[in-house]
């Protein structure tokens, strides 16, 4: 693994979030009239700084990235003159105090909108919602579902690619719900199945939800030619090359590309007979899959990738885009739905539903910063979207130190007719830095279980 592949995509994810966040502070703290004395990436040490503007305010690069603040003139942290008491943050309005507050986390909501906006108006090729069954008893089976059903909407839902058909699926499973797919056969034909999504278990650590399902995307069968040889693994030493055909292997005719994946799947370190067609000359040798622990088994792996087909690409994949105002509309949707089960998430979590395992920390943060940016700036996006959702989310939470903290008292002081005893407000805000510090321990417990798991 290159370390900066991951390295440089969460950090320049991580970096945009932040400034997103404190700037929608600042912006509204400035439009109020509140004087900002400081605004800082990062905490601790400044490792860049320098002063701008009428009010000379301070901008810093610090040295700890995961975080940062926008600090405000306020009488509570220290003497203010009297001609600048107006412009101090804890003499505004309660009001003002809530905008400025509110502001940070809603501008993390802006900015996934507004990447999705883009997303959807520009369209990407997306795999199409064709469902192909998995052998044995599933869900899916029992709900009739045959191999090479389009689906078209869940429900009210429409859907056009695979990515929407799991997620919609994902929405309805944490509601346990029963739902109609809407699909069309093979043959063209327009049918209905009911699917009970009732028995899906959503935790980490367990069966995909669409394994659980029963399906998995559908494709056409893949004539088994090698159109890739990935590293030194087991296929480059056994000397197979680009453009190979394979024809037999471990003794059995291969009849397609699954063919070549199940035979080495089911044979981590066991020496297989294998016979291919280089053009016109046959070839034999023996490939030995290379063991690699996959969902707690031992599965082969020979790196080597299937041949893009010429034809057949049409019936799995299609353009997906969205003109610019049903591209709004989808965006504001995919914001808010994504926020509502985040908090469902996070409330299963609290009453035991839902495994903590569920909370990752800043290394599978990192981790899947990096596997996105290798998929391409598209996936890359969505990653920032998603991540800056879950980030205005968790700020939001009513927890003292996080905004969320701040804009209950805000709404308390409102109801009650006055502010709250700074008593009160220094204890809460020691039980909100150790139920922060609580959550992080997990998410870094989390993190590092999954490192030494694989």
């Amino acid at each position: 693994m290159n370390f900066f592949e991951y390295l440089i995509p969460f950090v320049l994810a991580l970096g945009l979030l932040i400034l997103v966040h404190e700037l929608g502070h600042y912006l509204v703290a400035r439009s109020c009239g509140v004087k900002v004395l400081r605004f800082s990436i990062g905490f601790g040490r400044p490792l860049l700084k320098w002063t701008s503007g009428a009010d000379r305010t301070e901008w810093a690069l610090a040295a700890f990235p995961l975080g940062g603040y926008v600090k405000m003139l306020d009488e509570r942290e220290g003497e203010v003159a009297s001609s600048e008491l107006h412009r101090a943050f804890n003499r505004q309005p309660v009001s003002r105090r809530f905008a400025i507050v509110a502001a940070g986390p809603l501008a993390n909501f802006l900015l996934a909108i507004v990447l999705y906006w883009g997303l959807f108006v520009g369209g990407a090729e997306e795999l199409k919602p064709r469902l192909a069954l998995i052998e044995g008893t599933s869900i899916a089976a029992q709900a009739g579902i045959r191999d090479g059903d389009l689906v078209t909407a869940v429900d009210e839902d429409v859907v056009r690619s695979w990515p929407e058909l799991r997620w919609v699926l994902l929405r309805h499973a944490l509601d346990a719900r029963k739902v109609t797919l809407h699909v069309q056969a093979t043959d063209g034909t327009e049918t209905r199945r009911a699917l009970d999504l009732s028995g899906i278990s959503i935790d980490d650590g367990k069966a995909d939800l669409i394994e659980q399902i029963g399906v998995r995307p559908w494709r056409p069968l893949l004539p088994a030619v090698i159109g890739k040889i990935v590293g030194d693994g087991a296929a480059a030493k056994a000397g197979l090359q680009v453009g190979d055909r394979v024809v037999s292997l471990g003794g059995q005719p291969v009849d397609s590309w699954i063919d070549v994946v199940e035979r080495v799947r089911a044979a981590p370190g066991r020496a297989l007979e294998t016979v291919v067609m280089r053009g016109d000359v046959r070839v034999e040798t023996i490939l030995t899959p290379q063991g690699a622990e996959e969902n707690g088994e031992q599965v082969g792996k020979v790196g080597i990738a299937v041949a893009e087909p010429l034809e057949g690409r049409e019936e799995m994949f299609a353009v997906v885009r969205y003109g610019p105002i049903e591209g709004l509309r989808k965006a504001v949707a995919q914001t808010w739905e994504t926020s509502v089960l985040s908090l469902k998430m996070i409330g299963r979590m609290i009453v035991g539903e839902v495994s903590w395992k569920n909370l990752s920390g800043p290394v599978t943060i990192a981790d899947y910063a990096g596997q996105s940016a290798k998929l391409g700036l598209s996936h890359y996006l969505k990653f920032i979207a998603l991540i800056s959702i879950s980030l205005g989310v968790l700020n939001l939470l009513p927890i003292p130190v996080l905004d969320g903290g701040h804009l209950l008292y805000y709404v308390i002081e409102i109801i009650k007719g006055g502010p709250i005893p700074e008593r009160v407000m220094e204890i809460g805000q020691q039980i909100g830095l150790v139920a922060l510090a609580m959550l992080m321990a997990f998410a870094f417990y989390n993190d590092i279980t999954r490192l030494i798991s694989g």
